[in-house]
C-alpha cells in the first residue's frame, strides 16, 4: 500500500473543478476572477496541476447562468478551459455533481460552489495536503455557523447528531461540498447510481482516507440562498432514509411499546371494574389513549411509506439528469 502510494504522487497531471450552479449569474464573475489568480498560484508550485479545467453544471437556472457560463468561456484568458452544461429543467443540486463528476476527466478532482462560501483561496493548501499521496480526499467544513439563522443552526446540529447515531457513513458537522478527491474516490462515487442521492453520506459511505480543513464561515458574495428551512428538512429526511433503515426499527419498537401499554391499561380498566363497578369511568382517558395509539400507527406508516416511496423511484430506473446543450472553450 505504501509503494502504490508513492508511485502515485506527482507529477500530477490535471485537476478538475466541478462547480454546480443554480441562478448563480451574480457570483459566477466573482468567482471567476477568483478562480483566475488561484489557477495561478497553482500551476506555479513545483507539484502543481499541469492542466486544469473548469467545469460548470447549470442546473436549470431561471435567470442569466448559462449565458454567463458562454460569456467567461469565451474569454479565453483563464488558465484553465471552461467545459459548461446545462440542464433541461432543475434536478438539485446532487445530480449536478454527479453529471459534474461524470463529466470531469482530471486527475485529480474538486468540487466546490460558485457563491464563494467555498473560498477558492483555500485550493493551494488543499493541493500541498493531497500532493504527499497520504489521502484520497481532503475536505472542508465551516468552524462555525456565523450569518445563519439560530433556529436553522440548531436543527442542522440537530440533524448531524441524528444521522450519525443512526447511520454507519461518517458525516461530519458542518462539513461542505468545497473538497479535492482522487481519481480513484470520484470514480467509487461515480458507482453509487441511486436516484436519491445525498452526497455527504455518499463521501463517508465509499470511505477513502480523509482530511479535513476547518475554516471560518463565510457568506455569499452574491445572490440569495436557494435552501429554505422546509427544503433543508426535505433534504435531512432524504440523507435519513438514504443511509439508515434504522427509523424503521424504531417504528417497530414504537409498536411494540404501544401493545404493551394498551394491555397493561386494559388490565388496569378491568382490576378497577372489578374493585368499584364503574367500567365507564375515564372516557378522556380513554379518548387521549386512542388519539395517541391512531397517532403513532400514523407515524408507522409514514416512515415504511417513505421507505416503499423511495425503493418505488429507484425502480423506474429514470436517468439522474437531462442534458439540454453542452459546450466550453480551450484555454490558450
Amino acid at each position: 500500500m505504501d509503494d502504490a502510494r508513492t508511485d502515485r504522487k506527482i507529477p500530477m497531471e490535471k485537476l478538475s473543478i466541478v462547480v454546480p450552479c443554480y441562478n448563480e449569474e451574480e457570483s459566477l464573475p466573482i468567482f471567476y476572477d477568483s478562480l483566475k489568480e488561484v489557477s495561478s498560484e497553482l500551476s506555479s508550485l513545483e507539484s502543481g496541476p499541469q492542466n486544469i479545467e473548469l467545469i460548470l453544471v447549470d442546473d436549470g437556472s431561471s435567470d442569466g447562468t448559462l449565458e454567463t457560463f458562454k460569456l467567461l468561456s469565451n474569454k479565453r484568458e483563464a488558465p484553465f478551459s471552461i467545459h459548461w452544461i446545462s440542464f433541461s429543467r432543475n434536478f438539485g443540486k446532487e445530480s449536478a455533481l454527479f453529471a459534474g463528476l461524470e463529466a470531469a476527466s482530471g486527475d485529480w478532482i474538486c468540487t466546490m460552489d460558485a457563491d464563494m462560501q467555498d473560498p477558492p483561496s483555500l485550493l493551494p493548501t488543499m493541493w500541498n495536503e493531497i500532493s504527499d499521496g497520504e489521502y484520497d480526499c481532503i475536505s472542508t467544513r465551516r468552524d462555525d455557523r456565523t450569518g445563519e439563522p439560530p433556529v436553522r443552526s440548531a436543527f442542522a446540529r440537530l440533524f448531524y447528531r441524528i444521522i450519525n447515531c443512526l447511520s454507519d457513513a461518517e458525516i461530519v458537522d458542518g462539513a461542505r461540498d468545497f473538497r479535492l478527491m482522487s481519481r480513484q474516490m470520484a470514480d467509487a462515487v461515480l458507482m453509487l447510481k441511486e436516484r436519491n442521492r445525498f452526497i455527504k453520506g455518499i463521501y463517508g459511505w465509499v470511505g477513502f482516507k480523509t482530511k479535513w480543513i476547518s475554516y471560518d464561515n463565510v457568506e455569499r458574495a452574491a445572490g440569495t440562498t436557494k435552501w429554505n428551512f422546509w427544503k433543508l428538512t426535505r433534504y435531512a429526511i432524504d440523507g435519513i432514509v438514504a443511509f439508515s433503515t434504522a427509523p424503521l426499527a424504531i417504528a417497530s419498537i414504537l409498536g411494540i411499546i404501544a401493545c404493551i401499554i394498551a394491555l397493561m391499561y386494559a388490565a388496569f380498566i378491568f382490576i378497577r371494574a372489578l374493585i368499584f363497578g364503574d367500567p365507564v369511568a375515564g372516557w378522556p382517558t380513554m379518548m387521549v389513549i386512542i388519539l395517541l395509539l391512531g397517532g403513532a400507527q400514523l407515524l408507522c406508516i409514514g416512515v415504511v411509506g417513505r421507505y416503499l416511496a423511495n425503493t418505488y423511484i429507484e425502480s423506474k430506473q429514470r436517468p439522474i439528469y437531462i442534458v439540454r446543450e453542452t459546450g466550453g472553450s480551450v484555454s490558450d
